[in-house]
């Protein structure tokens, strides 16, 4: 057998997962993609590389551990197979005549979460809920609803056991983690890019374990998780901006330790700290090129730690396409280049992400990252309410 990169990377640390990031209702149409434009001479070894991913006929074997979606990679679901969700949606549409767009895009939404969730319930079952976890986000265009929040959230934790409730890391959200950790909701902090932000999650999460904890509420398969969006992080014009009036030029590559360094802080911290959220790596970009062949910082810096890495088909197919030439070896621990973190430490935006009180609770909603990220998200519901109009205007 031929180990795949996924596979050497999971090897760095016994408790490392790697999730699938996209619905899992598109994992065999991307596998079918990605085989159709290999070369002949790699077709064979990878696809038994890609069917060990996810074993559709027994889960709890698949290399994936779990799984995180969002509204635009939900929307993404149903536009994969329209010939299905037509017909499932008109069916919808007629046993609900008097359903309003807001509510059937709700409904949709949650059908494609519900659907994703069951081809991962058999891992979950395997694993005695350590495992097979399907992160379902909620509505982006509500993060700063506190009570909405915590209503759509219960509504989709009872979709399935294994259902993880995706919650942005709002000044507003930090406190929907507190609650729903103190029911016994599992939780993935997302929209999440500073330490301040992942502290005030993990702390959330501790005290949400007191309140359960008192009132006797059960957390033996309970779990949280925050989400660190890498690329969304470093990408931000505000770093350009504030660099440039301070006369100091970035590389891609002090961007990029940038992200890795604030990511390695906050695993520090939340490891010796004892705190019960673990880590998540997201938003990851490959590169750069050393030595006249690519690399792939975002991942391989972070190897070798009790983290989760969510891969989307954007980190999967330059993984596969160059992986065989990425070493994988333990450097989360490593401290960042001195030089690279001073220059950092020198712009605003920079030392906000970096220090644990570099942004008080009030600024996370007005963060750029934060901004930028949950307009693109909430496209993924305006894309799915276009689509339903148009069902609905068929219909009559």
């Amino acid at each position: 057998m031929f180990e795949s990169p996924v596979e050497r990377l999971a090897k760095t640390h016994p408790d490392m997962e790697i999730w699938w990031d996209s619905s899992p209702l598109v994992y065999e149409q991307w596998k079918r993609k990605m085989l159709d434009g290999a070369a002949p001479s790699r077709k064979a070894a990878l696809e038994e590389q890609l069917s060990r991913l996810y074993l559709q006929e027994d889960p709890a074997k698949s290399v994936f551990r779990g799984c995180t979606t969002n509204p635009s990679l939900s929307w993404q679901a149903v536009q994969a197979d329209p010939e299905f969700w037509n017909a499932w949606l008109d069916e919808t549409i007629q046993a609900n005549p008097q359903a309003s767009v807001k509510e059937l895009v709700w409904t949709t939404y949650k059908e494609v979460v519900k659907r994703g969730a069951a081809m991962y319930l058999p891992l979950f079952e395997a694993t005695r809920g350590r495992f097979g976890w399907l992160s379902g986000q909620l509505d982006p265009r509500l993060f700063t609803e506190t009570e909405e929040m915590t209503r759509d959230a219960v509504e989709l934790s009872q979709l399935s056991p294994n259902v993880m409730i995706k919650v942005p890391a709002s000044m507003q959200g930090i406190e929907v983690v507190k609650i729903l950790t103190s029911r016994g909701i599992s939780t993935n902090t997302t929209v999440c890019f500073t330490l301040p932000q992942i502290m005030a999650s993990a702390n959330a999460a501790m005290e949400g374990m007191k309140i359960a904890e008192r009132n006797k509420v059960d957390l033996s398969k309970w779990r949280a998780v925050i989400t660190m969006m890498i690329g969304r992080l470093t990408e931000q014009e505000a770093l350009d901006i504030q660099a440039k009036r301070k006369n100091i030029s970035l590389s891609w590559q002090d961007k990029h330790w940038f992200g890795i360094a604030v990511f390695r802080r906050a695993y520090r911290l939340l490891t010796e700290g004892g705190y019960a959220s673990k880590m998540l790596a997201c938003s990851m970009r490959h590169g750069p090129v050393v030595a006249g062949k690519m690399r792939f910082w975002d991942v391989q810096k972070l190897a070798g730690g009790d983290i989760v890495y969510t891969c989307p088909p954007y980190v999967l197919e330059p993984l596969f396409e160059f992986g065989g030439d990425l070493i994988f070896e333990p450097e989360i621990e490593k401290e960042t280049p001195k030089e690279t973190l001073d220059k950092l430490m020198n712009i605003p935006y920079c030392i906000q992400a970096y220090d644990p009180n570099g942004l008080a609770l009030e600024q996370f909603n007005d963060h750029p990252a934060t901004v930028s990220t949950v307009e693109a998200f909430s496209k993924g519901f305006t894309g799915l309410e276009a689509y339903i109009k148009e069902r609905m205007a068929k219909r009559h």
